[in-house]
Parts: structure tokens; sequence; C-alpha cells
């Protein structure tokens, strides 16, 4: 692993676009290393490399395998095994009730019939006087091992980190799977939790919207029953989808579709976006876009696979900041403060590696 860090410093210190990552449960670290800086883009899922893709646009940035050096390694074990404590500092009472106003804004929204669920972010900016990229990743791959870890950069974009519980979509040849992901409480040392009818609504929402608007695409469509997920501090509500796609269908049509999901956008998917680009006081840029390897070569299979995930838990590092992201989704049972308290819990994740 110390050879493989060497490179990221190397690739760093060049100002060339790279990517490491690993993925959840596995001991593998992997990196794309660009032999150069231009910016290039995946413009119908059809290429090679690792893609990143925003919230909102078309741009769709891509590190060519063709292009990049791929490194591999072990992940070795470390003595940071443990969440670092992070105190709770006083809370930015501006922020606070700015965020209420606009979720209280999207509970009117709702109980009018403008749509029926709407996801509210905000952004929070830590400063990171001594920021050590190595250090910051290696802490994230060992406190959360069961989900996508992750390190991006592009001199011309940035550099972004983060440690994802969503699979947006995982395609072999036809087959594929997904899931869907919702609700929130805090982790208190069990996944067997009582789930209030908010969180059960909320993610029946996003299970609902998937099966539909994947039946003109797919067949063969299976769902597991919901069941409790960890993600660091926090529980989710997960339901694993998978099925075929149609001979006729591309894996773009299958992204358009999910992407952004109900978990990070809303429903009906336009109207919630057209509320969160209209009310969000930020760009999300590339938060709850979404990333990960786009038609790796398995030669044990004999086959190209597609491994996407959505870009949650994560921050943009720029000028010695951290400016972190949280997101809340909101219904008509929502309440102003349980969502900001929510918030305040998922930037926890983040800041236990900072």
């Amino acid at each position: 692993m110390i050879d493989f860090f060497i490179k990221v410093k190397q690739q760093e210190a060049q100002n060339l676009p790279f990517v490491i990552y690993s993925k959840p449960y596995k001991t593998e670290l992997r990196g794309f290393f660009q032999k150069n800086d231009h910016l290039y883009f995946a413009e119908t899922l059809d290429e090679t490399g690792f893609v990143f893709a925003p919230f909102d646009g078309n741009q769709m940035i891509l590190i060519p395998k063709n292009q990049s050096v791929i490194w591999e390694a072990e992940i070795t074990a470390s003595g940071m095994n443990n969440v670092a404590a992070f105190s709770k500092k006083e809370e930015n009472l501006e922020q606070k009730v700015a965020f209420e106003n606009m979720i209280e804004k999207a509970i009117q929204a709702i109980k009018r019939g403008d749509f029926l669920k709407v996801v509210l972010s905000r952004k929070e900016i830590v400063e990171i006087l001594d920021f050590d990229l190595v250090t910051v990743f290696t802490r994230l791959i060992h406190h959360f091992p069961t989900v996508f870890c992750y390190c991006w950069y592009h001199p011309k974009i940035g550099l972004w980190m983060g440690a994802t519980p969503e699979r947006l979509l995982k395609a072999s040849k036809k087959k594929f799977c997904t899931m869907a992901l919702a609700g929130t409480q805090n982790f208190e040392g069990k996944t067997d939790v009582i789930w209030e009818s908010k969180e059960v609504e909320e993610q029946q929402l996003v299970t609902d919207f998937i099966l539909e608007n994947l039946k003109g695409l797919t067949t063969e469509l299976a769902i597991s029953s919901p069941y409790t997920v960890q993600a660091g501090n926090v529980l989710h509500i997960k339901t694993d989808i998978e099925g075929v796609i149609n001979k006729e269908s591309k894996l773009n049509q299958v992204v358009s579709v999910l992407h952004p999901t109900p978990a990070v956008c809303g429903l009906p998917k336009q109207d919630a976006k057209d509320f969160i680009l209209q009310n969000e006081d930020y760009e999300r840029e590339y938060y709850t876009g979404f990333l990960g390897e786009l038609n790796k070569k398995d030669f044990a299979e004999k086959k190209q696979k597609s491994d996407l995930y959505v870009n949650l838990r994560c921050m943009q590092i720029k000028d010695k900041k951290a400016h972190l992201y949280m997101g809340c989704g909101i219904t008509k049972e929502s309440i102003p403060e349980k969502e900001w308290n929510e918030s305040v819990n998922k930037s926890m994740t983040i800041k236990s590696v900072l």
C-alpha cells in the first residue's frame, strides 16, 4: 500500500488527474492515474474508464482507461480502526433557521400537491489548515469498509472525497442491480430498530418510482423486502432491485431513468428538481451526482461490468477548507427541526476523518 500512495503523491505533485477507491466489503484499492491533464467526457456511457457526473447537467467527466495507468493494492491493517470522535460545535443559528425555513416551504408545497417528496441539502464549510490527502483517505477506507470510498482529482475541476452507501447501478452484460435507499436514524449500536411511518413511506416512494420507471427498459424485475443497513453513524432502509436490461435498451437510458434518484432529488423528479434549483442557496456540483467504473473488463467472466455509485457523504477540498454536503428527504410529515438534526448527524460521518 506504501508504493500505491507514493504513486498518488507523485500524481498530486504533477497536477495530473487521478481517482483512487475501494468497494464495499473489499480489501483492494484501485487507482486510475491519467497520463495527461486533458478533460475527457463520457458522452454515451459506452466508454471505458472511471466516470464522475454532476447532479445537474450532462458533462460526465471520464478518466479513460486507455489514457491512464492502473494500479491496485491490498488494504493493510491500520491503527485507526475506530471512528474519531468529533465534538459538536455550536450550531450556526443563521444556517439552521434558513434550512428549516426552506424545509417548511417544501412541506407547504407538498401539501398543495406540487410534488410528493423533495430532498433538500445544505453545505457546511470547515477549515482544514493541514490537510493531507493520503492521511484522510486512509482514515476513510479504514473507518468505512462497508461503503464505496473514493478520492477523485482533476486540476481543472478540483478534489472530491467521500464514503457513499448508495449504489446507483451495477451492470454486467444485460443483467443489472440497483437499490432504493431512504429514511435515516442514528445508529445506537444495533440495526434491529423500529422505523417511523414517515421514513417507511419515504423509502417506499423511492422503491415504487424505480420499479415503475424501469418497466419499459427492463424485464425480470425482482425486489427484496426492505431491511436496515448501517452507513457510518446513521441507519437507512434499503430494498435491493435486480433485473435484465432489454436487448434494444442501453445502459445510458437506464442511468438517465435512475439519476437523479428520488433518494437525492424527489418525486415527481422534474418538479422536485426545479424546487431544489430554485431554493437551495448553492450549487450542488458533483454532490448527489454519480461516479464509478465504466465498462471494466472482467477477465475471469469474460465480460464488461459497470459499477456506479451516488455521490453522498462527500466533501470538496479547496483553499484549505472542506466543503461538506448533507441532504434530507422531505415529505408532508417532516418536522423541520428534526431534519436539521439529521443533517448535523450526517455531517459527523465525514468530519470524523478530518
